[in-house]
Formats: C-alpha cells, sequence, structure tokens
C-alpha cells in the first residue's frame, strides 16, 4: 500500500511519470518544445500538452495533441484521492472527440490501470530522475 502522497510524486511528475509509473509499457517520455512527448513500447507516440497542475488536489490535467494519434479534442486529468494513510484511489478521466477514438483510448487506459497498481504493489518505480530519452537513429 502506498500513501497518496507518495503516488503523486511519481503520477504528477510531468517529464518522468509515464514511465515510472508503468516501466516497460512506456519507453521513454521527455519534453520537446512545449509538449511531453511519450514512446509506447507498442509503437505508439503520444504529443502532449500539459493544461494544469495542482499539487494539493494532487491532480495533473493534459491534453493529447497528436503525433501517433490526432484527435479534435482531448482532454484527460489523473487525480490521486487518499484513502486513509497508506492506501489511495486513482481517478483519471478522459473527454476525446472524434467519437471513434473513445474506445481505443479508453482500452489502453483500461490496461494501464493494472499496470500502474503492479508497478507500486512491486516498488518497481523509481523516485524522482528523468525519464531516458530515446537515442536519435543516425543512418
Amino acid at each position: 500500500m502506498y500513501a497518496a502522497d507518495e503516488v503523486w510524486r511519481v503520477i504528477g511528475d510531468w517529464v518522468a511519470g509515464p514511465v515510472n509509473m508503468a516501466p516497460g509499457s512506456v519507453v521513454s517520455s521527455y519534453v520537446d518544445g512545449g509538449a511531453r512527448v511519450v514512446m509506447f513500447a507498442s509503437g505508439t507516440v503520444a504529443r502532449e500538452r500539459l493544461i494544469a497542475r495542482d499539487e494539493t488536489a494532487r491532480r495533473i490535467v493534459y491534453s493529447l495533441i497528436g503525433d501517433t494519434v490526432r484527435p479534435e479534442h482531448d482532454n484527460a486529468a489523473m487525480q490521486i484521492i487518499a484513502d486513509g494513510a497508506e492506501r489511495c484511489r486513482l481517478v483519471w478521466s478522459r473527454d476525446v472527440l472524434r467519437d471513434e477514438l473513445a474506445d481505443p483510448l479508453l482500452a489502453a487506459m483500461e490496461a494501464a490501470v493494472p499496470l500502474i497498481k503492479q508497478t507500486f504493489e512491486s516498488g518497481g518505480y523509481q523516485r524522482g530522475g528523468a525519464a531516458p530519452r530515446p537515442k536519435p537513429h543516425v543512418d
């Protein structure tokens, strides 16, 4: 079991959070200009914009703005809510337009939640530090 503040340190880390919460599934996460670029083991690349980060509420809001998936509109929020001294809940929601993107993004989120939970239960996350940035490919 993990306290909400400890889980928030990982989830709320805009740069390294994705790699640290789902190692193996997320292979890299880094900032490029004004966007975070998240690379998944599946080959999917997500370019995301930070909308808001509230340390007190332990809530981060972001938007998928392109790369492999290009929605017309996207707004996602992750919030960590304390449930006792050593337990917490992750509330993760998303609004997306084009309707045909809703099911695949929901499936990805549903697949990610057990990985995130397993990461915390196994102690398999890193505290602090930057997430790995992919090495440039040179021909």
